[in-house]
């Protein structure tokens, strides 16, 4: 079979199962089942149930479940609560104030949970009431949080980022450092933002009316020191290059249970739930990789990820065109299919072609990610748009397209800054580690 009717088959038919409501997963792993019978028959199998048992070794999938058990441990305590109470006693006395504490809080939530839905759907949860209360704009909230949820991929200690070490075999402790600073930026831009149009409009952002005396603000700066600490303890630990993703994790794991216990919070329900939610976010993600790495090594082996290069490499064009054409292709799928599997599925063709234009391979990794949170709150099909509908039913789904647009605007540019200057990605890295 040649390597257009390939592609042509093995996509489109990926397409067709998806669009048919299959999961994404057995999608992926069916269309390779399929095509390895067609290629070589039965005894083609070997080869692909290979490939994915290379890639059950690999010990970067093992921080996974840790990561995700961290998250959901942190998130399903009080320790959530009592993050959010800190921002709002410390932000509520200006025009924005709640939200700015909100969006503050989605960030810390995005880097203890890595997952866009937990960091979006627990930031509403805790903090809509608080802010509806005072007469926030319901819009004006639900973008907020709708665009401060999507960091969670990309602040790490982020899923997403282990998987594109995994795919490419950049370190990911760089990974997660470019992750962090861009992640900052868009955070600080989404809160330049917020402040400026609640300055504008004070009547969708009121102030709160209660003033907090500094002892309880003080006091409720303590919530804080526990997540924190074992974010920064897990994510210095990589940086310095003390432990593995794998093991940090591990150490993080056992500092959330140790956190969570002082507390008084660990009991049989509390060790139910956080299993069963782990368990079942670690078994999406594992699936998604197996079923993606089928699909490449059937794709690979008959020629098709060399097919793809050879056809972006021939192409007359400008470099940079060619690289922003592969930007625009990730944040299009981003808003259709699960960042995982945009991964495993486009960067093994996209990545040796960035590198042999003579683009940073960092660089355009961490813009690659980016362009995924923003196919996350794009419409119509982002999933944190979906997810917004969850947190307010009442809410037409037009009035949650035009909250989410400002920030889609706004993170587009964020992303062509980062194009038009990669220095800040590549050099902020380098600092933060000391190069």
């Amino acid at each position: 079979m040649s390597p257009e009717l390939l592609t042509i088959g093995m996509f489109g038919l990926l397409l067709l199962l998806i669009m048919l409501g299959v999961s994404l997963s057995f999608a992926l792993g069916g269309v390779a089942v399929i095509f390895t019978l067609i290629l070589h028959g039965p005894h083609g199998l070997f080869p692909m149930i290979s490939a994915v048992f290379g890639t059950m070794w690999s010990i970067l999938l093992a921080a996974i479940p840790l990561f995700v058990f961290m998250g959901v441990a942190l998130s399903r305590s009080q320790i959530s609560t009592d993050l959010y109470r800190a921002f709002y006693v410390w932000s509520g006395r200006v025009n924005g104030g709640l939200l700015l504490g909100t969006t503050g809080f989605a960030s810390i939530l995005s880097a203890m949970t890595g997952s866009c839905a937990a960091s979006t759907i627990t930031t509403g949860m805790v903090g809509m009431p608080a802010m509806e209360k005072h007469g926030y704009n319901r819009a004006f909230v639900l973008g907020t949080i709708g665009a401060a949820g999507t960091l969670g991929i990309l602040i790490p200690p982020s899923i997403t980022l282990i998987i594109i070490g995994m795919t490419t075999g950049l370190s990911v402790g760089r990974l997660f450092m470019g992750g962090l600073v861009a992640g900052l930026i868009v955070l600080a831009a989404i809160m330049v933002f917020v402040f400026i149009r609640a300055r504008l409009n004070p009547e969708s952002a009121p102030a709160a009316d209660v003033r907090v005396p500094m002892t309880d603000k003080i006091r409720a700066l303590r919530s804080v020191i526990a997540p924190l600490t074992i974010i920064v303890v897990v994510l210095a630990s990589i940086f310095a290059g003390l432990a593995t993703p794998t093991e940090a994790a591990a150490v993080g794991a056992a500092a959330v249970v140790i956190a969570v216990a002082m507390r008084g919070e660990v009991n049989w329900k509390f060790i139910r739930e956080v299993s069963y939610a782990s368990a079942s976010t670690t078994g999406m993600v594992i699936w998604i990789v197996f079923g993606a790495t089928a699909f490449v090594s059937v794709y690979s082996g008959a020629g098709g990820i060399m097919f793809m290069q050879g056809v972006l490499l021939g192409l007359d064009v400008n470099p940079w065109t060619l690289v922003i054409v592969m930007q625009l292709v990730a944040l299009v799928l981003g808003m259709f299919l699960d960042p995982i599997g945009i991964i495993l599925l486009v960067l093994p063709i996209f990545f040796p072609v960035a590198v042999n234009l003579g683009f940073d391979p960092l660089w355009f990794c961490i813009v690659f990610q980016l362009n995924l949170c923003i196919g996350y709150i794009t419409p119509p099909f982002g999933y944190n748009i979906f997810y917004l509908k969850s947190l307010s039913p009442q809410t037409p789904i037009s009035v949650l397209y035009r909250a989410v647009g400002p920030y889609v605007l706004l993170m587009i540019g964020c992303g062509a800054v980062f194009m038009a200057f990669p220095s800040i990605l590549i050099d902020g890295t380098n600092f933060l580690l000391g190069r």
